[in-house]
């Protein structure tokens, strides 16, 4: 795959003639709604088999071969040029494709209003073949030991035809809210604790395609740190013991003193050696009550993704990634308008109703415009190729699990296209 960033003047037509390919592929691979409206700065996905490198001053064979991890006598083989010659700006040079790597990936699925839309299913049904798990969100845990159930209608069906496994979430959520207090209440009572985890083993049992338990307690009270961590001990054993995998999902922490209540009850070197793996939540720095940020910079990622590293192994990691951005009405007023979640493709199309061009911070890897309707003016910050591709590189380079999505119903063609290019998706 190629990733391409639109240039003044560009049209689908000159793209798809220098790469080789068709302006129906890349239509399709984009899932473009109006292929003769592209924005400057707009990152497309070129469906070609390998990727071209286009050199820039400063260049070598040698460099360009390190960094796309081929030998360079190989790469001047391949582009039938003189291993020993200097290379020139402008030159294109085709570069094989990269070899893949294997990981786990997880998206979380949201049936809001009791049951999955038709459209959250869809976008689930098109993600499901890049999917080793898909995580129904959530049922939730009740200071009886209880379970209030998740509507699985529509998505056990998708699991089955695309060999993916479910996890199955367990939150503190009362009235549609992390809750403290709750957290407090089912962790205080042994009783409580252990008719909650009877019940977690006779669901799972009963849906049947369930091989993950996946606790996703929040704001959980710091003076109950230490009592989490041993629901988590009690509930691995038992869950080990009924054949079921155990994860955990933990707060984007680069510290173990990290104060704040998000953040306390996360014990990452005791959960970390508990549970089979677990998912950080690397995202929401930028979030929509707070001051216009990209959502998942990719330098405040790889802080915490390291901080995690000192505290648990690679292979028990997965990278949290959002599905979504925002857009902010400018001035950012704290507690003032909420800004509003926005996928990809939406993200676009408001781009292209404003014929806005797109800009990239390259520190973040993130790519944001700026636009003003009826005076108001806006930011949007969202994911594109290159913000995605540059987390599929992170995970390679950290040798991680895999990645966890948060959350299907939000598309984003070009992410499922270029995990597949990555890696080769676990199927258990």
């Amino acid at each position: 795959m190629q990733i391409y960033v639109v240039a003044p003047g560009d049209t689908l037509y000159t793209i798809a003639r220098n790469y080789n390919t068709t302006v129906d592929a890349i239509v399709a691979a984009n899932e473009l709604p109006e292929p003769n409206h592209l924005l400057v700065g707009q990152a497309l996905v070129i469906p070609i088999t390998g990727r071209y490198h286009i050199v820039v001053r400063g260049d070598s064979l040698w460099s360009v071969a390190n960094r796309y991890n081929i030998d360079y006598l190989e790469l001047a083989r391949i582009n039938s040029i003189n291993p020993n010659s200097t290379i020139y700006p402008g030159l294109r040079l085709y570069i094989p494709p990269r070899p893949k790597t294997t990981a786990v990936a997880n998206a979380y699925v949201e049936p809001l209003g009791g049951q999955a839309s038709e459209a959250l299913l869809a976008d689930t049904r098109r993600a499901a073949p890049t999917l080793t798990y898909i995580a129904p969100f959530s049922y939730q845990a009740q200071n009886d030991g209880t379970l209030r159930p998740v509507n699985l209608t529509g998505i056990t069906e998708i699991a089955q035809n695309n060999g993916n496994n479910l996890m199955m979430v367990v939150t503190n959520i009362r009235n549609g809210q992390f809750d403290g207090q709750l957290a407090r209440e089912i962790l205080d009572s042994a009783a409580v604790r252990n008719l909650l985890i009877d019940n977690i083993i006779a669901e799972a049992n009963r849906v049947g395609l369930f091989s993950d338990i996946h606790f996703d307690f929040e704001f959980i009270p710091a003076d109950f740190r230490v009592q989490y961590t041993n629901f988590i001990r009690m509930a691995v054993q038992r869950l080990h013991e009924a054949s079921y995998l155990v994860s955990v999902a933990l707060a984007p922490k680069t510290s173990a003193t990290q104060s704040g209540q998000w953040y306390e009850a996360h014990d990452y070197s005791a959960l970390g050696s508990l549970v089979d793996f677990v998912v950080i939540m690397t995202y929401e720095w930028g979030y929509s009550g707070g001051p216009p940020l990209p959502v998942s910079p990719i330098n405040e990622v790889e802080r915490v993704l390291n901080y995690a590293l000192t505290e648990m192994p690679a292979s028990k990691i997965l990278m949290g990634q959002n599905l979504y951005g925002y857009d902010w009405t400018l001035p950012y007023v704290q507690g003032g308008q909420f800004a509003r979640a926005v996928s990809p493709q939406t993200a676009l199309s408001i781009g292209r109703r404003f014929n806005v061009g797109i800009f990239y911070d390259n520190r973040a890897q993130a790519p944001y415009f700026n636009y003003t309707e009826n005076g108001v003016r806006h930011i949007v910050w969202f994911e594109d190729a290159r913000s995605i591709q540059a987390k599929f590189d992170l995970i390679k380079r950290l040798n991680l699990r895999g990645i966890s999505y948060w959350k299907l119903g939000l598309p984003f063609p070009q992410n499922w296209l270029l995990i597949g290019d990555n890696f080769d998706i676990v199927k258990y």
